[in-house]
């Protein structure tokens, strides 16, 4: 499945100098022969064989995914935490005994 979507990639590059504007005539017929031989290349490929195996590739990926986006560490570590809500209750504690 790799050397399909690596091609269908290369295929989304070339038709974007295609559509492109700016890009010379040199650059269009270099790109229209490039984009000849890479629909070639795709047909002689094939689609991919849909098993067990693309499924589980793309589960990784996803998996992979998933992971870079969570959200970053705190910076403060657990103890720093325990210690702030203790500070916090006493301090509470002790101005209800103050102001009794």
């Amino acid at each position: 499945m790799k050397p399909v979507d690596a091609i269908r990639r290369k295929l989304r590059g070339v038709v974007a100098v295609l559509m492109d504007s700016g890009a010379t005539e040199h650059e269009r017929e270099n790109a229209a022969t490039l984009k000849a031989r890479l629909e070639r290349r795709l047909e002689q490929q094939g689609a991919p064989n849909g098993d067990w195996t693309d499924i589980v590739f793309r589960l990784g990926r996803k998996i992979r995914e998933i992971k870079k986006s969570a959200a970053p560490l705190s910076a403060t570590d657990d103890s720093t935490k325990i210690a702030v809500r203790l500070g916090r209750a006493v301090g509470q504690g002790l101005r209800k005994w103050r102001a009794s």
